[in-house]
């Protein structure tokens, strides 16, 4: 008997000028093939905005859409979205494979936004209100992002006019220019972070599936745990499913072809029994 197989995407950010999804029905190739679909965060933006009647449209609209996908799909909370799901994260085969957002690995959620500091004062004014005594749990900690995470309200998200979102968009990532260090910083630690938060939380697992940073990549840490980062639908880098079964994890990259999104050839497959 063949094992379901569950597909993991990430960060498709649908309805913000970045992502590449046009249309929703652009992902539907992406279904072929999986009998259960696992969004891992930052599916759309669910925050506070100054358009609440688009955002409530949206994420309609997402929700419409996946719910007629004709197979399970389980969203995952990420920092834009973080009240689209009760789910912070996933354990898949047995606990082999541990799926989270990312966004819990920086204390300020995005270290390259200028909205960091902001994130940072909240996270640990909010970790210092949970009981004393004991170091918070997992689920504690991913429980606090979310709630600080939708305190934040959408900026450039709900922007129209193309050439302010584009400026908005700078002004809250990319300038000035030394913050583009911090960004090549959170791409190097990245891995590193979640290698670690899965020894301390999920010591069963060797395969740690995050998203956030919009950088995709393969890491293997001293220790043989393997980080995949699924990217984005965002340019300039890319994204990656993975597909993960009782038997296997697979890595495939996403093409975009004829107007959709397609699977690609494996970029990595791993033995899980």
């Amino acid at each position: 008997m063949v094992s379901p197989l569950t597909r993991i995407l990430s960060d498709i950010h649908f309805a913000d000028k970045s992502s590449r999804v046009a249309q929703l029905e652009q992902l539907r190739p992406l279904f072929d093939g999986a009998d259960a679909l696992l969004l891992n965060g930052d599916t759309l933006d669910t925050r506070p905005s100054p358009d609440e009647p688009h955002t409530a449209a949206v994420r309609a609209a997402v929700l419409a859409f996946f719910g007629a996908a004709g197979r399970p799909v389980t969203f995952l909370t990420g920092n834009h979205d973080p009240n689209v799901s009760p789910h912070h994260s996933a354990d898949l085969a047995g606990g082999r494979v541990w799926v989270t957002h990312g966004d819990v690995l920086f204390d300020n959620i995005v270290p390259w936004s200028s909205e960091a500091p902001i994130l940072r004062t909240r996270v640990i004014a909010a970790l210092a209100r949970l009981p004393e005594g004991t170091a918070p749990t997992l689920e504690e900690r991913l429980a606090v992002f979310r709630q600080v995470a939708a305190s934040i309200p959408q900026r450039h998200q709900v922007e129209k006019n193309l050439w302010k979102y584009l400026a908005t968009l700078a002004g809250d990532t990319v300038w000035p220019p030394p913050r583009v260090f911090t960004i090549l910083r959170a791409w190097r630690e990245a891995p590193l972070r979640a290698a670690a938060l899965a020894r301390r939380h999920r010591p069963q697992a060797r395969y740690v599936l995050i998203g956030h940073t919009h950088r995709p990549g393969i890491t293997r840490t001293a220790d043989g745990i393997v980080v995949v980062n699924t990217g984005a639908f965002c340019r300039p880098f890319g994204s990656l499913a993975v597909d993960v079964t009782a038997a296997r994890l697979r890595v495939r990259p996403i093409e975009f072809r004829r107007g959709s999104f397609h699977l690609g050839g494996t970029r990595a497959d791993y033995p899980l029994a």
